[in-house]
């Protein structure tokens, strides 16, 4: 692992940042054109909100390709890839005619954008572990975190202009700019010695190996819930806030500006917090936060307490992906430096897949806020019940990660060797006799067994997990 240098962390933590940014930049910057869409397409809340689920699924297909593809080409062969093609189905996505052809172009820039997202993630990885790991996604949620904030604001100002199709140019001139940075300013994270050979059955094996670990599946849930609570309110806020209380769509975009902004402050504050707590108790924090904020979003919709009792419910549930995206995020990937381009393809299928269910059911409920409020308190309290039910062991993400993840090695110390002699030093039997001068069968009895690595004491220890952590 060679982590960057402080002069490199800004230009590092800028491109991946944009590449991570991504999906919540190409969900939010047309939000608040769905109106619009619907009328100039003919479709109803539901087909527009169709898009924004293929785009999705999408994503979360197109992660399960490139996330090995990474772990056995490098990270920047496929990257570059898969920019291009976004770039290009973008364009397209602006000449669409109907809904459904819209719905699967959508599909097409999802799988496109794939890369950007889990290359990110796994680059993260290749250069840092444990603290320094949430601290790195906590900086990349500074960048990532203005994609929501700024895209409606955005999308917004180009409908003052020009209609919905201006939008998708604009998300190909984003493509255009992360293209040229990446090329120039980002460096191969994964070096040849440590890439796999592409084989297909190997990595349905890592996929199995990796959605088996408990402790995966525990971060992965909890973040997946949480921010498929945050996709709901993407799908639905747009129709609630502005055809349900009347928002423009300018009023609209800052409001989601606004809750955006909670996303980077409470990225910023995780940053700071992990100088004294642990990622697992952060974490923790988090989903408790997503909860309560989910409760009062319900109550304020079930109650009709309008906005001045809607908007804070929804900004904390926003916010509170500040900090369970890096903390979760770096606690699953944790044990999988060796996979992490398959892991980080994993943890973002969950997550997606999870949003993606979570729009169209936004939806069913045509001019009540009560479908989006109720989809929302569920998945705020399922990350926190996933989390709970599935609560990691003690051991892992373990302790000594540099200790687990080195090379196995035979050794085999024969205990002749061990026994003291009155001198001090190492007694040696007569060859082929015991030390009563008896003739033994066959070679001295020893210990034998397998051994990791460097000593305990040089290897790192993950957060989260030493000093009663888990108690």
């Amino acid at each position: 692992m060679n982590p960057a240098s402080r002069a490199q962390k800004p230009r590092l933590a800028l491109i991946l940042g944009g590449l991570a940014a991504f999906g919540p930049l190409s969900i939010d910057m047309y939000l608040p054109a769905f109106p619009e869409l619907a009328r100039t397409l003919g479709a109803g809340e539901s087909q527009v909100q169709l898009t924004l689920t293929a785009f999705m699924v999408g994503l979360a297909a197109g992660q399960v390709v490139a996330g090995p593809l990474s772990d056995s080409l490098g990270r920047r062969k496929p990257l570059l890839v898969g920019l291009v093609l976004y770039t290009v189905s973008s364009l397209v996505c602006a000449v669409a005619p109907t809904v459904y052809a819209l719905v699967g172009l959508r599909f097409a820039q999802g799988v496109s954008a794939a890369a950007g997202v889990v290359i990110a993630r796994a680059a993260v990885r290749d250069l840092y572990s444990g603290t320094e790991m949430a601290r790195f996604f906590s900086m990349l949620m500074l960048v990532n975190g203005l994609a929501p904030m700024l895209a409606p604001v955005v999308g917004g100002q180009v409908l003052r202009w020009v209609s919905w199709p201006g939008i998708f140019v604009v998300l190909a001139g984003f493509g255009v700019l992360l293209l040229l940075a990446s090329a120039v300013g980002l460096p191969e994270t994964l070096p040849p010695q440590r890439r796999k050979p592409p084989h297909l059955r190997a990595t349905v094996r890592s996929y199995v190996r990796i959605g088996t670990d408990r402790t995966f599946i525990a971060y992965a849930l909890a973040a997946g819930f949480t921010l498929g609570a945050m996709f709901a309110y993407i799908s639905g806020s747009s129709f609630v806030l502005q055809d349900l209380h009347g928002l423009s769509p300018q009023q609209f975009s800052v409001v989601f500006g606004v809750n955006a902004l909670g996303i980077v402050l409470l990225s910023q504050l995780n940053n700071l917090l992990l100088r004294w707590f642990t990622p697992r108790r952060l974490l923790t924090a988090g989903l408790v936060s997503s909860t309560v904020g989910g409760a009062a979003v319900l109550a304020a919709v079930l109650g009709g307490l309008g906005l001045p009792f809607l908007l804070p419910g929804l900004f904390v549930v926003v916010a509170s992906v500040g900090m369970v995206t890096p903390n979760s995020t770096a606690l699953a990937l944790a044990d999988h430096a060796g996979r992490a381009g398959t892991a980080a393809a994993l943890l973002g299928v969950l997550q997606f897949v999870i949003g993606g269910l979570a729009a169209p059911l936004v939806g069913i409920g045509h001019g009540s806020a009560l479908p989006m409020a109720l989809v929302i308190a569920a998945l705020s309290v399922g990350g926190l019940a996933a989390f709970a039910l599935t609560r990691p062991t003690r051991r892992r993400p373990g302790r000594y990660a540099a200790f687990r993840e080195a090379r196995t090695m035979e050794i085999e110390i024969p205990l002749g060797a061990l026994v003291p002699s009155a001198q001090g030093a190492p007694q040696r039997p007569e060859e082929g006799r015991g030390e009563d001068g008896q003739r033994r069968l066959g070679p001295a009895p020893g210990f034998r067994g397998r051994f990791r690595g460097e000593s305990v004491r040089d290897a790192e220890k993950l957060p989260g997990q030493a000093g009663g952590d888990d108690a």
